[in-house]
């Protein structure tokens, strides 16, 4: 099953005149305040062919806001693989060699092995090192509501529900294959301060996506202090918000075959209400629902062998 392509809504933007930087990191720029406050980080492009979070930095540049208090570093990540974006073959530019999203452990950073993506991300190490808290803006295969990924501590839930978008808190504990950076460092520790989140705004190439991406950021902002809330008026956010629902993720179900088939074409937040309902196949084995009730996280369309081909969850209050 291959990764579908809808229509491609989104340009990429232009980023080459934020490629110097000011942070001895080509495509970092980080802004002080003078002020007191937390160093915020928002991260773009983690995947090169998701435009939406390098729209909503690029429109932070462009309409010039800048932190009250604090610092606010913004980092487009995986230029390497933005910059091969086509919108004719768009889903071929997730990344050059690898996912940048799979290798935030202590292992793979200080390991011996080489790709365009471990690279960028030793690059990158130190600025996330100095983050107190980050917001990484991603979008997705198929399209299906927007979710705030929040990694499986309390701190991460109570963060979501401070933002107050999207209206669905997703709980997990990542991939098999690798660490993402949400997950890196204090952020993964339940004894510290620091904390993350990472949007999952919208299906890739949507226009709904920019808007959820740029909402997400400034909610994000102004949670942490980074700015005032006065800025969500001037950028016309509402004042009301859907109340949020939890799925708290119990499973994730990793391809160890050559083959993996799902039984039906999921897209996402589908409820399976029966426990033992046949998901599909991993070769020969089923692969069936665990629970009554059982929702379907982003069931992925690059089935091979090693990665994630759904997560399983159920609500929770």
């Amino acid at each position: 099953m291959s990764e579908p392509v809808d229509k491609v809504e989104l340009k990429a933007p232009d980023i080459s005149a934020y490629r110097a930087g000011n942070t001895g990191v080509e495509y970092v720029t980080t802004f002080d305040s003078g002020q007191a406050g937390t160093h915020t980080l928002v991260t773009a492009v983690v995947h090169g062919n998701e435009l939406c979070g390098a729209l909503a930095v690029d429109f932070l540049f462009r309409e010039k806001i800048r932190p009250q208090r604090g610092k606010l570093t913004l980092a487009f990540c995986n230029v390497a693989a933005f910059l091969r974006f086509d919108p004719h073959n768009p889903g071929a530019s997730r990344f050059v060699d690898e996912d940048f999203n799979r290798v935030w452990s202590p292992e793979r950073l200080d390991g011996a092995k080489h790709s365009v993506e471990l690279e960028r991300a030793r690059q990158l190490r130190p600025i996330v090192d100095q983050a107190d808290f980050l917001l990484d803006i991603h979008s997705m295969q198929n399209v299906t509501a927007p979710l705030m990924m929040c990694g499986p501590l309390e701190k991460g839930r109570r963060f979501a529900k401070e933002i107050g978008v999207p209206p669905t808190i997703v709980s997990d504990e990542g991939h098999a294959a690798g660490r993402r950076m949400r997950d890196y460092g204090g952020f993964g520790d339940a004894a510290s301060p620091k904390n993350a989140l990472l949007v999952e705004c919208g299906q890739h190439w949507e226009k709904a996506s920019e808007t959820v991406a740029k909402e997400a950021l400034l909610r994000f902002l102004v949670a942490v202090g980074t700015l005032d809330a006065a800025v969500l008026a001037k950028y016309r956010m509402p004042a009301q918000l859907p109340r949020q629902q939890t799925i708290e993720v119990t499973d994730a179900v990793t391809i160890t075959a050559d083959r993996f088939t799902f039984a039906q074409d999921y897209r996402g937040l589908e409820v399976i209400s029966k426990k033992g309902t046949i998901l599909g196949h991993d070769g020969a084995k089923p692969v069936p629902t665990p629970y009554d009730d059982c929702v379907l996280i982003m069931p992925s369309r690059r089935l091979t062998r090693g990665q994630t081909a759904v997560r399983l969850g159920r609500y929770v209050r």
